[in-house]
């Protein structure tokens, strides 16, 4: 009778586990359960997440103003670290030559090269403002005391305008009658009513400035530590990202940490030195031709001229005008002469120094310059280049990645137009394509690189 009983049990058991009802069923039912659960939970907060958006936002920029002095100390410490280096590959070789304990003739060289750096930077930047400040002071001067007979002399040709009969003069006085009432409305009502608004406006600038100095000068303190624990940070990060990741995606990390080191430095440091140049160069050309403001108008070419393509007519356009309002045929020599300038930076300066750092064709560099600016204003034009030309290589190593798996080239000048991929995957070379008439060309050249 136990026997039977066994025997049924076991039937049962066996029964229950075909179709699913035991307890590995139950388990799996609960774990989708779960599954689903987690699905609609993490769905709901996102949406949450969304309504909060502008919350959220606030929290984020609130936490950047505060770390405000590490960023600047990060980028410029970016900025100094190849003063560093060089100076670490001349002097520490001396120095281990002069010393028996290479760690402190390592130390004494990094010290020494982050104190050469930041004298420079600091010098840069007292030269900057010795020249601009100067002759920034002169240009307003200049425009406040020659701005009343610019006037009076646009004033006489007006009347001149305004006593003649014809259908122009009748056009230009109805303007000139509009344009006066506009001005009179705008000082009566909007100017009146909202100076207090500039004033505060005005007085929230100041203080935002200071503020930003003061935070630029202890990033300037931060960037010292940063240099000093340079190769530190580097290991630790390095720890952290092969203890969170799998060996084959933290080397992926890494090379592509490297090389984005490798895209922003070349385009940065690149970008630095052409724009020096130019700024030179502008400086040398505006003096022979004896236009005014010189110095003014040099820093703004060459500072503006770190963003790529449209750089230099954003500085050439404000310097033309304020040069237009001294002598208008010169406004018009410097218009010519930044044109040809350009075309020479362009197509000879730039080339040489910044080579092919980037990796992006012309039309790449437009699209990222517009989209950087049009999302995040003049940090995100001067930054949009180096940014999407590190989306671009991560873009191109996965499609290159998965053509090799395929076996196919990865080469863009093999997919012309008459070359194509056969629906068993191979590779059909332009040479071996079919003609119109629907025989193959026979030339020799292989079916794959």
């Amino acid at each position: 009778m136990m026997d039977m009983t066994e025997k049924e049990t076991e039937r049962e058991n066996k029964d229950r586990a075909r179709s699913g009802r035991g307890t590995s069923w139950i388990r799996q039912q609960f774990g989708r359960g779960i599954t689903y659960f987690l699905v609609v939970a993490a769905g709901i907060m996102f949406y949450f997440a969304l309504l909060r958006a502008t919350n959220l936002t606030d929290v984020m920029w609130t936490v950047v103003d505060v770390l405000k002095p590490i960023l600047y100390g990060l980028v410029i410490a970016y900025l100094l670290n190849p003063i560093v280096k060089q100076v670490d590959r001349y002097l520490v070789p001396a120095l281990k030559r002069k010393m028996k304990n290479d760690e402190k003739a390592e130390k004494f060289s990094r010290a020494a090269g982050i104190a050469l750096a930041v004298v420079f930077l600091l010098f840069l930047i007292a030269a900057l403002f010795n020249m601009l400040i100067p002759e920034l002071y002169k240009s307003i001067r200049d425009l406040i005391m020659t701005l009343p007979g610019q006037l009076n002399g646009l004033g006489k040709q007006l009347n001149r305008i305004y006593a003649d009969d014809s259908a122009i003069g009748d056009i230009i006085k109805r303007a000139l009658s509009e344009g006066t009432d506009m001005l009179q409305n705008w000082l009566r009502t909007d100017l009146l009513a909202r100076i207090n608004d500039l004033m505060a406006s005005l007085t929230e600038g100041v203080i935002r400035f200071l503020s930003e100095v003061f935070n630029a000068l202890i990033g300037i303190i931060v960037s010292v530590y940063v240099l000093f624990s340079k190769e530190k940070f580097v290991s630790q990060t390095k720890k952290t990202v092969y203890a969170a990741f799998s060996s084959r995606n933290a080397n992926a990390i890494l090379h592509l940490t490297r090389k984005s080191n490798e895209i922003f430095g070349g385009f940065i440091i690149g970008k630095i030195i052409d724009s020096a140049i130019i700024g030179v160069l502008c400086f040398i050309g505006i003096s022979i031709l004896k236009m005014p403001y010189v110095v003014l108008v040099s820093v703004i070419v060459g500072v503006t001229n770190v963003i790529p393509f449209f750089g230099p007519y954003i500085g050439a356009i404000p310097s033309a005008l304020l040069i237009m309002l001294a002598d208008p045929l010169k406004g018009v020599y410097f218009i010519i002469f930044i044109f040809l300038l350009q075309q020479l930076d362009g197509n000879f300066i730039g080339p040489k120094i910044l080579g092919n750092s980037t990796g992006l064709s012309a039309f790449w560099v437009i699209f990222s310059i517009l989209l950087g600016g049009g999302l995040f204003g003049f940090p995100g034009m001067l930054m949009g280049v180096p940014t999407f030309a590190v989306i671009y290589y991560i873009i191109q190593s996965i499609v290159n990645r998965r053509l090799e798996k395929k076996d196919l080239p990865v080469q863009s000048d093999y997919y012309d137009e008459l070359s194509y991929v056969d629906d068993e995957g191979t590779y059909i070379h332009r040479d071996k394509a079919p003609r119109d008439d629907g025989e193959a060309e026979e030339k020799t050249g292989p079916d794959k690189p």
